[in-house]
C-alpha cells in the first residue's frame, strides 16, 4: 500500500475551495489580488491537501506524530537543561548543541501543532497571513540549523586538527558570533523568501499539495511567472544547504586525515566518539534536505516531497536527543550527576 495516493488528491469531505475578494488595506492585498488585469478573483484561504489521501490512517498518524513531537520536546529540553546546569558541559561543543536543540524545538513547533490540528480537521485551511508566518519561520529555523551544524563541524575540526589553537579559535566571542550569524542567515533567508512569494498574485487555485506552507508548494500556486522564485530557492539551497554540507565534508576530511595519523586504537576511538554523534545528525538532516530541495522541479513528485518533509520535520529532530545522550559519555555523566543532585540527595 503506497504511503500517499499517487492520483491527484481531492479535498476532504465538506472542504470547498474558498475564493473571495481581498479585504481593502490588507497586508497581503498586493500579492493576492489580480495584479494589473483587475478581472481575477483573489485567494483568501489555502486548502492543505497533504493528508487528504490518508483516510482512516489519519487517526493513527495523529497519535504517532503527537508522541514523536512530545519526545522531541522533552529530549531537546533535557539537553538544554543539562548543558546549562552542568559546568562540565560549558564547552563550545555543547554551547552549539544547546542552540541546535533550541532551534530543533522551534523548527518542529512551526510545523507539528498545525499538522496535528489539520489531521483532526474536516477541511484543513490556512489563511495567507498564517501561511506567510509558517513559511517565514520554517525557512528561518531550517537555515539556522544548517549553519549551526556547520559551526559544530568547525568546532570538531579545531579541537582535533588544531588542538594547540583551539582555545583561541573557539573562544566565547567566536562561539557567540557564529551562533548569531546562524540566526541572522535564517532571518535574512526567511524574510526575503516570504516577502517575494507573497507579493506574487494568487488567483483561482488555492489547494496546496502539502501539509505545510513550504516554498515550492506555495510557488506552484502563483498566477505570475515564478522563474525568479525558483532561482532564489536554488540559490538559497546552494548557499545554505549544499555549501554548509561541503564545508562539513571538508572538515571531516581533515579530521579523517588526522585520525589516520593517530597510532593507537584507543586514540582513534576517542576521536571517532567525539564526531560520530554530530556526523549522524548531519547525514540525516542534510541527506533529506538536499534530496528535497536539489531535485529538478519538473521531475519532482508531490508525494515524495511530502514523505521527505514528514521525515525532516518530524522524524529527524527526535533523533537528536538520543544520539547526543546515549552515545555521549559526557552528557550521560551530566545526566547522572543531575539526577543524583536533585532526586537522590537527602
Amino acid at each position: 500500500m503506497p504511503f500517499l495516493l499517487q492520483q491527484e488528491p481531492l479535498p476532504l469531505p465538506g472542504c470547498l475551495l474558498v475564493l473571495h475578494e481581498p479585504l481593502p488595506g490588507s497586508f497581503f492585498q498586493s500579492g493576492l489580488e489580480d495584479m494589473g488585469s483587475g478581472n481575477g478573483t483573489a485567494v483568501t484561504e489555502f486548502v492543505l491537501l497533504g493528508f487528504s489521501g490518508f483516510g482512516p490512517l489519519r487517526g493513527p498518524l495523529f497519535w504517532g506524530v503527537l508522541c514523536i513531537y512530545l519526545v522531541t520536546l522533552l529530549g531537546n529540553s533535557l539537553i538544554i537543561l543539562l548543558t546549562l546546569a552542568d559546568r562540565a558541559l560549558h564547552l563550545p561543543m555543547y554551547f552549539f548543541l544547546r542552540h541546535f536543540s533550541t532551534v530543533e524545538i522551534l523548527y518542529t513547533t512551526t510545523v507539528v501543532p498545525r499538522m496535528l490540528a489539520d489531521l483532526l480537521a474536516s477541511c484543513p485551511t490556512i489563511s495567507p497571513a498564517s501561511c506567510f508566518t509558517q513559511l517565514y519561520f520554517f525557512a528561518l529555523f531550517g537555515i539556522a540549523e544548517c549553519c549551526l551544524l556547520t559551526a559544530m563541524a568547525y568546532d570538531r575540526y579545531a579541537a582535533i586538527c588544531r588542538p594547540l589553537h583551539y582555545t583561541t579559535l573557539m573562544n566565547q566571542e567566536a562561539c557567540v558570533s557564529m551562533a548569531g550569524a546562524s540566526y541572522l542567515m535564517g532571518i535574512i533567508t526567511g524574510t526575503t523568501h516570504s516577502l517575494f512569494i507573497f507579493t506574487l498574485p494568487f488567483r483561482g487555485a488555492n489547494t496546496i499539495h502539502h501539509f505545510l506552507c513550504d516554498i515550492l508548494p506555495v510557488l506552484r500556486l502563483a498566477s505570475a511567472s515564478t522563474f525568479w522564485g525558483e532561482v532564489g530557492n536554488l540559490a538559497v539551497t546552494i548557499a545554505f544547504i549544499l555549501t554548509p554540507f561541503l564545508l562539513i565534508v571538508a572538515s571531516y576530511a581533515c579530521i579523517l586525515a588526522t585520525l589516520l595519523g593517530v597510532t593507537t586504537s584507543q586514540g582513534r576511538r576517542k576521536v571517532f566518539s567525539t564526531c560520530s554523534s554530530h556526523l549522524f545528525v548531519v547525514i540525516l538532516f542534510f541527506g533529506t534536505g538536499t534530496v528535497a530541495y536539489m531535485r529538478p522541479w519538473a521531475g519532482s513528485s508531490q508525494d515524495t516531497d511530502q514523505i521527505l518533509a514528514l521525515f525532516y520535520t518530524v522524524v529527524t529532530p527526535v533523533f537528536n536527543p538520543f544520539v547526543y545522550t546515549l552515545r555521549n559519555k559526557e552528557v550521560t555523566g551530566a545526566m547522572r550527576r543531575l539526577v543524583k543532585r536533585y532526586l537522590w540527595s537527602p
